[in-house]
């Protein structure tokens, strides 16, 4: 049952049960009237209705850990990626992805670059694609 919910806990599958332990690492550090509403939303994010595939969604997850920066969410996610088939190479782009979005984030935010400016810019490049 620990392997089930653990499983669920980590965005690799939506089957959550309330009545399951839960990994000592959430049930020591969150509070225990709401672990099991977390956990179900939490499992949910890989549940049957989810647009992304595990693979990407642990990427995802990755390179938000990578910025935040988490050192047990990056041993996490990255375990996870690999689970669910992610290569060495594609971990390693979304890490490096996720560094570019935040180094662009302080030069844009640094320089208070005008956002309005920014968004007709960004409107303009996608002007043809319809989207």
């Amino acid at each position: 049952m620990k392997t089930a919910f653990l499983a669920a806990a980590l965005g690799l599958t939506a089957t959550v049960s309330i009545g399951q332990d839960a990994p000592r690492f959430f049930s020591e550090t969150y509070p225990s009237h709401s672990l099991g509403p977390a956990m179900q939303w939490y499992g949910s994010l890989g549940g049957e209705d989810a647009e992304l595939d595990a693979a990407t969604r642990e990427l995802v997850m990755l390179g938000v850990a990578a910025q935040v920066p988490c050192d047990y969410c990056v041993y996490a996610h990255t375990k996870n990626a690999r689970a669910a088939g992610a290569t060495e190479a594609q971990i390693r782009e979304a890490v490096a992805a996720a560094a570019a979005v935040r180094m662009w984030s302080t030069v844009l935010n640094g320089m208070n670059y005008d956002y309005a400016d920014f968004t007709a810019e960004i409107d303009s490049m996608h002007a043809g694609s319809g989207k």
